[in-house]
């Protein structure tokens, strides 16, 4: 009995420590069969850094969106045709009003049932093109260029939404927005009739020749 377990001890020690072997050799060889993870593995290192903080005062009143084609054409070899690209843009605009430049002064009480509050001028605060409604139709003789060319047609057209929403109205529309929400709400804080009124620019001095 004692020479029988004397002979078992090392074959149990064996075959426990093959199976140790294979349970720890098993992830790897699984590996090597099929390299491709089920399910990629991603690294990702932050480093961010606050580097500045703004108060922001705009109020922001009205939002014009535009779509618009755009053809822009490039001519940059004498004897080769121009270069084109076709884009079907979308933009948006933004007026508001600027409320940290109200004054003290620009608040002037009448007696006791009037507020006269000089607003600050309307501003076109923000325009961009939304690239997500945005597309390229086509481009013709870019010649291996074209994010270059693509890249121009929407930088022309960013400066195009400015101009556009300017020409439509939108600094009127703010001005006007701002009586329908503002004069109400300060008339329900206050409780008294408020008349909006514009801040008066200071006169520009004469600039020496």
């Amino acid at each position: 009995m004692i020479r029988l377990l004397r002979r078992l001890v090392p074959l149990l020690f064996l075959v426990g420590l093959g199976w140790f072997l294979w349970e720890k050799v098993q992830p790897t060889l699984a590996e090597l069969q099929n390299p491709l993870r089920p399910t990629p593995q991603i690294t990702v290192t932050h480093n961010t850094v606050l580097t500045k903080v703004e108060s922001l005062g705009r109020m922001e009143l009205v939002r014009f969106r535009f779509k618009d084609v755009v053809e822009y054409r490039k001519s940059t070899y004498r004897f080769l045709p121009d270069s084109k690209v076709a884009l079907i843009v979308a933009g948006e605009a933004v007026g508001c009003l600027d409320m940290t430049k109200v004054r003290a002064q620009d608040v002037v009480f009448e007696g006791d049932s009037i507020i006269r509050v000089a607003l600050p001028a309307p501003e076109l605060c923000t325009w961009r093109v939304d690239h997500s409604q945005s597309k390229v139709y086509s481009t013709e003789n870019s010649f291996f260029q074209d994010a270059e060319l693509i890249d121009e047609g929407y930088r022309y057209a960013e400066r195009n939404v400015r101009q556009t929403a300017l020409q439509s109205g939108i600094l009127p529309q703010t001005t006007q927005n701002a009586e329908k929400i503002l004069r109400p709400m300060l008339e329900t804080m206050t409780g008294r009739r408020v008349v909006l009124t514009q801040q008066i620019a200071p006169p520009q001095r004469p600039t020496k020749r």
